[in-house]
């Protein structure tokens, strides 16, 4: 019998090579994949579905000429993130540049405005809502952003747990980061969100803290 763990470590290979193909070819049908991979493409299937369920790999339909239209498969955003770029070190420098050319308050004020923006476009969807509806809205909005968060009342307030940070190696030299998901925070629960830790600061993830009975009022 084959060890589990040789197991998984075959299955995680072929992903992999199903991931880099598609990074190479943009778009692919399973039976390309398939061909490209040199397995059936049963086996593609299932390692696409698997995927699919991470958040790597989305599809769409595609008509291509007369008969049945195919289906492509392709990496979202988070997919072609799993590869490595120099995005990160391009990102630290355009920020040095902003901070070298701009004063502090001004370059605070632009990162409030990104994080106001981003949580405007949700603004819809605030109206009527309740205070675990905000929460959990708050929760897929920063979960689109790479962050896994998780909440929880204690008492009369809450409690909002960000297990990971996407910007953390950023903010070892740009900590102005940090008021991105905080103002995204306090917009969407419509009260100012308190850090009371940091990642950045060697705690085991960063909390933000806001009254439970203030919740969801418009800012005075």
């Amino acid at each position: 019998m084959i060890p589990s763990e040789l197991v998984n470590e075959r299955s995680k290979s072929t992903r992999d090579r199903v991931m880099q193909t598609l990074l190479v070819r943009q778009r692919c049908t399973i039976n390309e994949l398939a061909e490209a991979v040199d397995i059936n493409p049963i086996s593609v299937r299932h390692h696409i579905t698997r995927l699919q369920a991470d958040g790597l790999v989305d599809s769409e339909e595609e008509r291509h000429g007369v008969g049945r239209p195919r289906r492509l498969y392709f990496l979202t955003e988070n997919g072609r993130e799993k590869f490595p770029t120099r995005y990160l070190r391009l990102t630290i420098r355009l920020l040095q540049q902003l901070k070298d050319s701009m004063p502090e308050p001004m370059v605070n004020k632009l990162f409030a405005q990104m994080a106001q923006a981003m949580a405007a476009e949700y603004e819809h969807e605030l109206e009527g809502l309740s205070i675990e509806e905000r929460l959990n809205l708050v929760t897929h909005l920063l979960g689109s952003e790479g962050f896994s968060v998780e909440w929880e009342q204690e008492g009369d307030r809450i409690l909002i747990k960000e297990i990971n940070c996407p910007y953390y190696f950023i903010g070892q030299n740009h900590p102005e980061v940090c008021s991105v998901d905080q103002t995204i925070i306090s917009t969407v629960l419509s009260v100012p969100a308190e850090k009371i830790h940091c990642i950045l600061n060697g705690d085991a993830f960063c909390t933000y803290v806001v009254p439970h009975q203030q919740m969801g009022e418009k800012p005075a």
